[in-house]
C-alpha cells in the first residue's frame, strides 16, 4: 500500500520542486500565487484549488495526477512542535513576540477591537537591498481585519425561536 501520509506526500512534492530547479519565487511568478503559498501547497499546509492546478502543473510538469489530486484535498494544517528550535523559525517567533504587543495596539488604534485573520491571509517573503547595500528580508503579512463581536443573545441563531404558524 502506498504511503499517503502528509510527510510522505510533502516529501514527493518537494522532490518535484527540487528536480525542477525552480525557486518558490519563480513558481509564484508562474502561477500568480505568493511564494509562501506555493511553499504551503508543496508542504501540504494549503489546499490546491482546481482552477490553480493547471498553472501549477505547467510550472511543475512532473507533478503526477495522484499528487495533484492529493493537493486538492483539504490538508491537515499542523506544525512540528520542534520547529521552534530551527533558528529562522525561532527568530520569526521572537520578532512577533517582541513586537506583538505594539502591533496589537496599532491594529486596535487603526481598526478597533479586533484581530488579523490568518485564514483570509496572504504572506510573502522578499529580498531587498537596505540603505547600507546589505540584503534584507521583508516578510509581509496581509490579513483581513476581523472585528470582535458584541455577544448579544438575540443574535445567536441557537437562541432564536421559530415563528408561530
Amino acid at each position: 500500500m502506498e504511503d499517503n501520509s502528509k510527510a510522505s506526500v510533502a516529501k514527493k512534492l518537494l522532490a518535484v520542486k527540487h528536480e525542477s530547479g525552480k525557486s518558490y519565487s519563480q513558481l509564484a511568478e508562474e502561477t500568480g500565487l505568493t511564494n509562501v503559498y506555493v511553499a504551503q501547497l508543496l508542504r501540504r499546509q494549503a489546499q490546491l484549488k482546481p482552477q490553480t492546478a493547471p498553472m501549477l502543473r505547467a510550472s511543475l510538469p512532473d507533478l503526477t495526477d495522484d499528487l495533484l489530486e492529493e493537493m486538492m484535498r483539504p490538508p491537515l494544517r499542523s506544525y512540528d512542535p520542534h520547529l521552534i528550535q530551527e533558528p529562522t523559525v525561532y527568530r520569526l517567533n521572537e520578532a512577533v513576540m517582541h513586537f506583538g504587543e505594539s502591533i496589537k495596539e496599532i491594529i486596535n488604534e487603526e481598526f478597533g477591537d479586533g484581530i488579523m485573520s490568518a485564514i483570509d491571509f496572504y504572506c510573502s517573503v522578499d529580498k531587498v537591498k537596505g540603505v547600507d547595500g546589505k540584503d534584507r528580508v521583508v516578510v509581509t503579512f496581509d490579513g483581513k481585519y476581523l472585528p470582535y463581536s458584541e455577544q448579544k443573545s438575540e443574535h445567536m441563531v441557537s437562541r432564536q425561536r421559530p415563528q408561530g404558524n
